[in-house]
């Protein structure tokens, strides 16, 4: 457990702390077909009860249609065929016709709500699961990785998808018609019924002893296919990183053991299935024949107890009894793919964010800007701490810098103030109200950040801005652009506003990106403003051309500044220098270097290497 789980549980009740299940359970003694998991993926289907009901009506008027076919069929045989009645043939046939197109018209309906339905709640289930992950904390992202993430969203719902619109119905409807034939094999002769019944132990040995080793086959695949989702999704990522140090073969050799691995579970899989169905099926074959044997002594007896019209009948119900036994074994391989992929999309579902805000936290309908740490300190594990009694205090409209060399901790500290974290200890105020009393949705909504990372969502570049003001119009970004003195950049773009962003922003310059980040903050109009490194992707001659217009974006605004360019730190009326996690150095850019310490020393190298 993250260490705030203490924190927040003891120290104060503004957060309420919940631990995270990341894994499924890859055990063999889980039970992928239980109950539970099947009534869970039932209850999605009840917002479509009408169309399930309907559903379940064709189920079971398909499964009584052939054993009654069978039955009507051995009718005929016993009863116009052999005794010769024309006309009474003429009409059977007639009428075994007329119920064998109905079996087609219930079979069109079957399928139809069956992919329907199947449909509906798979939509639902992605849907859920997508605002399930819009509602968990950094620290979830931080441990899972996006394949993981990917594979439950896709292969594992599609596992779904099959178990709904296929294993689910049609394996009620082949036990439908084993159930029903068993009924009238019993109604035509029990002696040979019996025979049939023989085989239920048999079938429950070999399903017992198939079962946990397919359900294992089945887990590990699926887990194996999450590693290779996460390999393709870093590969594709770091692509850039993968060709500038010629990586290509190494990763090629690492996804090929991936892929390697998940054929080799794979090929465990079919071997196994491939023991499993054939015995199936030579069983129903085995006791076919044990029931001509058996069927056709009793017949050819001199006082026969089994006529041989009633013989072909109970013939004809057997061959419908038997030849489901494969396609269930094959239902049930799909059943327990569905049932796995089931069990990992809803451990996804059940696990909860790390912290939520308190229940009695309340929305905020503005902020002054006044932040004050107070002995705050925090880890994102346990064991290792990453800033140790921080108090500061930011007044309203000021400008604090956060300097220091890499892994001191700068960034935490504004994760922190933007609510992504709790603390592990101590309190953060904003305006001198407890963070925690404050809903963090609320809280966002009056803040503002760039960051090191400028992530740019697909669309046009218009589009990107907007998401700082989702209702501000084109006259309103073109004044948040020209209030940064970059507008002319942006004009200059090939579509201006309407340029096309691909994926985290592809066919833009990073400083391009960095630009539209400003402008999405300005228009945003915050409270309280974040820049982490926010101008690293900036050329020089380009960040001296914003440096006054950041002025005006800092005004009135309390903005804290994390950079390793000090222009923006002169400025600043407070700069933080940080050093493993504590405050070592605190004052005005003149007075830390009048004091000749650290910040100095920074300083120093700053002006030695051209970046100051």
């Amino acid at each position: 457990m993250p260490p705030a789980a203490a924190s927040w549980g003891c120290h104060n009740a503004m957060f309420k702390f919940r631990s995270v299940k990341t894994d499924v359970d890859t055990s063999a003694d889980a039970r992928p077909l239980s109950g539970r998991l099947l009534r869970r993926l039932l209850g999605y289907t009840r917002p479509y009860a009408r169309t399930r009901n309907w559903l379940v009506l064709c189920v079971v008027i398909r499964s009584i249609q052939f054993p009654f076919l069978a039955w009507a069929l051995g009718a005929a045989i016993e009863g116009p065929i052999r005794g010769g009645d024309y006309r009474g043939t003429l009409w059977a046939a007639g009428g075994f016709a007329a119920l064998a197109l109905a079996t087609q018209f219930v079979l069109h309906f079957r399928s139809r709500l069956a992919l329907q339905l199947g449909e509906w709640v798979i939509r639902d289930i992605r849907q859920a699961l997508f605002d399930h992950l819009q509602s968990m904390t950094m620290g979830f992202f931080n441990r899972v990785k996006a394949g993981w993430i990917i594979s439950r969203l896709t292969t594992d719902v599609e596992a779904m998808r099959l178990g709904v619109q296929e294993s689910l119905f049609v394996a009620m409807v082949l036990g439908g018609q084993m159930a029903v034939s068993a009924m009238l094999m019993l109604w035509t002769n029990w002696r040979l019924f019996l025979v049939v019944l023989a085989l239920a132990p048999v079938l429950w040995a070999i399903n017992r002893v198939f079962r946990r080793r397919l359900s294992r086959s089945h887990r590990i695949i699926q887990e194996s296919f999450s590693r290779v989702t996460s390999s393709l999704a870093e590969s594709i990522s770091g692509i850039r990183v993968t060709q500038g140090f010629v990586r290509q073969d190494v990763n090629a050799a690492l996804f090929q053991d991936l892929v390697f691995d998940h054929s080799r579970h794979s090929v465990g899989m079919a071997r196994i299935t491939g023991v499993f169905l054939p015995l199936l099926e030579f069983n129903g074959q085995f006791f076919i024949a044990v029931l001509l044997l058996l069927g056709g002594y009793l017949a050819l007896q001199p006082d026969p107890t089994v006529e041989l019209g009633e013989m072909v009948r109970f013939f004809f119900l057997a061959g419908l009894f038997f030849s489901p036994i494969q396609p269930l074994g094959m239902q049930y391989n799909n059943a327990m793919s569905a049932m796995a992929g089931a069990e990992r999309v809803f451990s996804l579902l059940d696990s909860r964010p790390d912290w939520q805000d308190a229940p009695d936290a309340t929305a905020i309908d503005r902020i002054d800007g006044r932040v004050e740490f107070r002995n705050i300190s925090f880890a994102y594990e346990t064991d290792r701490p990453v800033v140790h009694d921080i108090s500061f205090v930011a007044e309203r409209g000021q400008v604090v810098a956060m300097v220091g060399q890499t892994g001191c901790g700068k960034s935490t500290l504004v994760n922190l103030i933007a609510k992504f974290y709790p603390p592990l200890e101590g309190q953060i105020f904003i305006d001198s109200r407890p963070l925690g009393e404050i809903t963090s949705d609320s809280l966002h909504a009056h803040m503002g950040i760039v960051l090191q990372e400028n992530f740019l969502f697909t669309g046009t570049v218009a589009a990107n801005i907007r998401l700082g003001s989702p209702g501000a119009d084109t006259e309103q970004i073109i004044a948040a652009a020209k209030a940064l003195d970059c507008w002319d950049l942006l004009n200059a773009l090939p579509d201006g506003l309407d340029t096309i962003v691909g994926e985290q922003g592809a066919g833009i310059s990073l400083g391009q990106r960095q630009l539209i980040c400003f402008c999405r903050a300005m228009l945003a109009d915050p409270s309280i403003l974040i820049l982490d490194e926010a101008t690293s992707s900036v050329d020089a001659v380009t960040e001296a051309r914003i440096q006054g217009a950041l002025t005006r974006l800092f005004e009135g605004r309390t903005c804290f500044v994390v950079a390793h360019r000090l222009s923006t730190v002169r400025n600043a009326d407070c700069v933080l220098v940080l050093d493993r996690g504590r405050i070592i150095e605190r004052g005005t850019h003149e007075q830390l270097l009048e004091a000749q310490g650290r910040y100095a020393t920074l300083y120093r190298q700053f002006i030695r290497s051209g970046e100051a």
